[in-house]
C-alpha cells in the first residue's frame, strides 16, 4: 500500500514498488493522474522531491477508495445475522464485508485477504486483535460483546454444568 509504504522508505523507492506491483509505466500514472510525464520520471528517478498536491494525486490513482470496506472476521452464524452491509460516515458510504472464519488459522487467513482486497479496516474479536495488528498495516478494531450476550453464555454453560 503506497500511502503506509512511503513512511517505511522513500517516496521514489515505494512509487516504484507500486509500479512494478500494479505493472504500471510512469506514462500511464501521467495519463491517469494528469501529472506531466517529465516530473514523473524525475519523481521516479528520485531526482526530484514531489509537492504534497502531486503525491495526492498518485495516492488516488494507486489506491482508489471507490471500493474501501470494513472486514469483520466472525462465525459465520455471526455473519449471516448481520443487519448492515453499509455504514454512513459524514456522507461516505463504507461496505461491510464478512470474512467467516471458525479457528485462529482461518481468522489469520481472513485478515490478510481483507487487507490484499483493500480493506480499509478489520473488525474481529478481542483475543484475535493483537495477533491480526501485528499482520496487516491497517486498523484493527474488536468486537465487544454486551454484558447480557456474556450473561446469557454463563445461564447456557450453567444449565449444562448442572
Amino acid at each position: 500500500m503506497l500511502s503506509k509504504r512511503i513512511f517505511e522508505t522513500d517516496f521514489t523507492a515505494a512509487l516504484n514498488e507500486e509500479l512494478a506491483k500494479k505493472n504500471m509505466t510512469v506514462r500511464e500514472l501521467a495519463d491517469l493522474t494528469g501529472i506531466p510525464v517529465s516530473t514523473l520520471y524525475k519523481i521516479s528517478l528520485g531526482e526530484r522531491d514531489p509537492r504534497l498536491s502531486t503525491i495526492k494525486k498518485i495516492v488516488a490513482v494507486l489506491e482508489p477508495v471507490r471500493n474501501r470496506f470494513i472486514a469483520i472476521i466472525a462465525a459465520k452464524f455471526l455473519l449471516d445475522n448481520l443487519a448492515i452491509h453499509e455504514f454512513d460516515l459524514q456522507g461516505k458510504k463504507i461496505g461491510i464485508r464478512g470474512y467467516s472464519a471458525n479457528s485462529l488459522e482461518d481468522c489469520i487467513i481472513a485478515a490478510v485477504h481483507a487487507e490484499k482486497e483493500g480493506a480499509s479496516g478489520i473488525i474481529c474479536a478481542p483475543v484475535l486483535a493483537s495477533i491480526v495488528e501485528k499482520i496487516v498495516d491497517i486498523p484493527v478494531g474488536m468486537l465487544r460483546p454486551e454484558q447480557s450476550v456474556v450473561s446469557e453464555a454463563i445461564k447456557t454453560v450453567v444449565k449444562r454444568v448442572e
